[in-house]
């Protein structure tokens, strides 16, 4: 091979790398315009669809935060006034299951005594004579 060639073959590999280099740098440049174009695609979209969702669901959870403490307020206020409720209650059966306590004790003791008075009437008669039994010391009438 002679030197003409070889310079030859030279040349044209030194092309093919500035061809080379060229399409790196298009390819660069096209990668760049259409990372552009997608970004400002994405913007555009946040801007018209997912900025106005976000706002609403802002809103939305403020409503719900605002509902929430309000039936926690009245959870609060229900709780209490059943608290109260159940108090005065107890506190009504223990008073009445005092009165017919002391009212059945009443009675009980009213039963007795009248019991106690027809026994001891009872066992003073003697039975079939009419006639008080009279009591002796051996005990017999």
């Amino acid at each position: 091979m002679d030197l003409s060639t070889t310079n030859t073959m030279l040349g044209i590999m030194a092309a093919v790398s500035v061809l080379e280099a060229l399409l790196l740098i298009a390819g660069g440049i096209a990668g760049f315009l259409a990372y552009r174009r997608v970004m400002q695609l994405v913007n555009d979209l946040e801007l018209r669809h997912v900025r106005p969702v976000r706002e609403k669901l802002d809103e939305i959870l403020a409503d719900v935060k605002t509902v929430t403490s309000r039936v926690n307020q009245q959870t609060e206020r229900v709780d209490s006034a059943i608290s109260e409720t159940m108090g005065r209650v107890d506190e009504t059966a223990e008073r009445v299951r005092h009165s017919v306590r002391d009212r059945v004790s009443q009675a009980t003791g009213v039963v007795r005594g009248i019991r106690a008075v027809v026994a001891s009437v009872l066992s003073s008669v003697a039975p079939g004579n009419g006639r008080p039994a009279s009591s002796g010391a051996d005990g017999r009438v």
